[in-house]
């Protein structure tokens, strides 16, 4: 099969810290390759190592050893540059936290990305109000985060994601901090994206969750206990 069938491929992955005299591992040996356009769940437990997957992924970490490839690109030779363009045109994030900036309304959020990348003005501006109408949010589009509710605030976050059309969506745990019809609206949201050819990763310890999956992967100290 041809690398570029894949949106991702994790080759032994491991990361090791060092806590005082002992070495723990966060991800001891992962090895997984997610297709383009595939929706994948990557479940367990707090400390299971989830999240450290997702962030070597989504190149906000390196790995202690093995490989990861972003659409056949093997990430580990890359320089700063090189990663910053990459998550920056090929990703997109969604986190638990949302981590919207607390000074700009939601408009200017979801604009942010498409200006780092030097999209002209009213191109970005155009795409920013569109995002914000396919949330079902443009009316908000000129108040602060602390104006919004959490769901609001998430799906201001999903825009700002979407803003440079990443061909890949990594979401942690995006509905933790919302009530249940406001986790169904973002996952609905989500899913959207997926059935538009986005690839996305999820992880989640919410089994309905799951559910949106086309596969599940369940990690348990660093390492594939179950594929679904």
């Amino acid at each position: 099969m041809m690398s570029n069938m894949y949106a991702i491929e994790v080759e032994d992955v491991k990361k090791v810290y060092r806590v005082g005299d002992e070495y723990v591992y966060a991800v001891n040996g992962i090895s997984l390759k997610v297709k383009k356009g595939e929706f994948l769940c990557i479940m367990g437990a707090s400390g299971s190592g989830k999240t450290t997957l997702l962030s070597l992924m989504g190149c906000l970490d390196k790995p202690t050893s093995g490989r990861v490839l972003i659409e056949g690109i093997d990430v580990s030779k890359l320089g700063e540059r090189e990663l910053t363009e990459i998550r920056r045109d090929k990703l997109g994030f969604i986190f638990q936290q949302y981590y919207l900036i607390p000074t700009l309304t939601a408009f200017e959020n979801v604009e942010l990305p498409m200006l780092l990348k030097g999209v002209p003005k009213k191109k970005r501006e155009k795409r920013a109000m569109e995002l914000l109408r396919i949330m079902g949010i443009e009316k908000a589009a000129n108040r602060k985060p602390s104006e919004l509710s959490g769901g609001m605030q998430q799906r201001v976050a999903i825009a700002r994601a979407l803003a440079n059309n990443p061909s890949i969506l990594l979401c942690d745990e995006p509905t933790g901090n919302l009530d249940t019809k406001s986790g169904k609206v973002v996952m609905d949201l989500i899913k959207e994206q997926n059935e538009r050819g986005v690839t996305v990763v999820l992880v989640t310890h919410d089994p309905d969750i799951s559910n949106y999956a086309d596969r599940v992967v369940k990690i348990r100290d660093g390492k594939i206990v179950e594929v679904s």
